[in-house]
Parts: structure tokens; C-alpha cells; sequence
């Protein structure tokens, strides 16, 4: 703060939107307060972004439960999620004791044990999908003949930027994207058909990714 407060005396602008938002934040955290609970005008929380205040972090809580509460109906789970509502976090329900069996053990009989338990899947891909969801991600693809590769990007991101997430170089000479989708690709069998039945689709710059979009960017250069 002294420091913030001696440059917005020059008259920096940027300074004085520090001073703004460093008083707001300490005046949260005097109540005993999490900065994510705080919501702050753009130009101010971007002036401290580069802060990197812990408890203005996103969170997600884990609850560590047994085999007879896989799905956390307890009592303690249940303050778990009361507690965690507050802050808008979400809860997710692990058997660690579980997931270290299912983990070792052949896909056939990891299916069979977790529809025994009354899972669809192992609790990790709660945990992931949960995950993006407090960080506000989702991912798209790169397929080819070497790899497929998913690349996470925030939710709202244009074609321009989810290609710079590969490369600067791909946004700043971005020309368009064609793209499918899995529906597309579990339908027509290879990209060459879904190109054959019409279904890859040219995006500009003005697109918005959507989760799981399977993408191929043209650029310059």
C-alpha cells in the first residue's frame, strides 16, 4: 500500500487504481473475509492481478469419505457443502481407500467394480471436471495422424486465442478454423467423410470455442 501510495501522488493512474483496490481488499480481509468473496470493478482487480493473492483463489474441496458414503451424504459432508456454498466452492466425494483398488485394476474389472459400488466412473474425473469448472476452463482438440491433444483454454475464449494457446505466433496470424465435433467424428468415422458430408465448419476470428470443438487453425506464417 505505502508504495502504491507514493506513485498515485505522482499521479499515475494505474497507482491509484492499486490504492482503491488494495483498501477494499484489506478491509475484506479485516472482517475475516476470503478475497474470492470480494468482487471488484475490472480495472481494479486487473491493477492486482499480478498479486497473486491466496485467498482470492478459487477452491474446491475434496471430502476424503468411506465406502458406505460414496456419494457424501453424511453429516460431516453435509458441513462440508454448507460450508463451501458460502464461498460459491464445490464439493466433490472421494474414497481414496476405493479409487486406490479401482485404480489397479484391468478395465473390464474396474467396470464391474464400479458398478458394483454404484459409480459410473472413478471419482478423478468428478475431481477434473470439477476442477475446470472452478477455473472457469473447458479444452478443445488437435487431432492428426501422431497425436490428439487436448488444450484447456477459459471458457469464452475466442478461435483467436485458443490457437495462441499453441503458439503465440497462430493467434497473432490467425485466418480461420475448421472444425468438428465428436457427435461429427462418431458419426461419419473420419474427418475425411465429415468433410465430404459438408459437416467441417469455418470459423472466423469472432468465434467462441466450445468445450470438446476438435479444431484444424490456418494462420500466416
Amino acid at each position: 500500500m505505502p508504495k502504491a501510495e507514493r506513485s498515485a501522488k505522482s499521479g499515475d493512474k494505474e497507482a491509484k487504481l492499486r490504492v482503491t483496490a488494495i483498501a477494499a481488499c484489506l478491509a475484506h480481509l479485516s472482517n475475516e473475509k476470503p478475497l474470492r468473496s470480494l468482487t471488484l470493478a475490472e480495472p481494479e482487480a486487473k491493477s492486482i492481478a499480478s498479486f497473486g493473492l491466496m485467498t482470492a483463489k478459487p477452491i474446491l474441496y475434496v471430502a476424503n469419505v468411506d465406502e458406505t458414503d460414496i456419494l457424501g451424504s453424511s453429516p460431516l459432508v453435509m458441513e462440508v457443502r454448507k460450508y463451501a456454498a458460502k464461498s460459491g466452492a464445490g464439493v466433490v466425494p472421494v474414497c481414496a481407500k476405493l479409487e486406490a483398488e479401482i485404480a489397479e485394476l484391468d478395465e473390464p474389472d474396474r467396470s464391474e467394480m464400479l458398478q458394483g459400488v454404484g459409480l459410473t466412473e472413478p471419482a478423478l474425473a468428478t475431481v477434473a471436471r470439477e476442477t475446470y469448472r472452478t477455473l472457469g476452463l473447458q479444452s478443445y482438440f488437435t487431432a492428426g495422424e501422431k497425436e490428439v491433444r487436448a488444450w484447456p483454454i477459459p471458457v469464452g475464449a475466442t478461435a483467436p486465442q485458443a490457437a495462441g494457446v499453441i503458439h503465440t505466433d497462430f493467434e497473432r496470424g490467425f485466418i480461420r478454423a475448421e472444425i468438428y465435433s465428436l457427435e461429427d467424428l462418431e458419426t461419419y468415422q473420419s474427418e475425411k467423410e465429415i468433410r465430404s458430408a459438408g459437416k467441417l465448419r469455418t470459423e472466423g476470428k469472432s468465434y467462441i470455442m466450445q468445450d470438446g470443438d476438435i479444431c484444424h487453425f490456418l494462420t500466416n506464417g
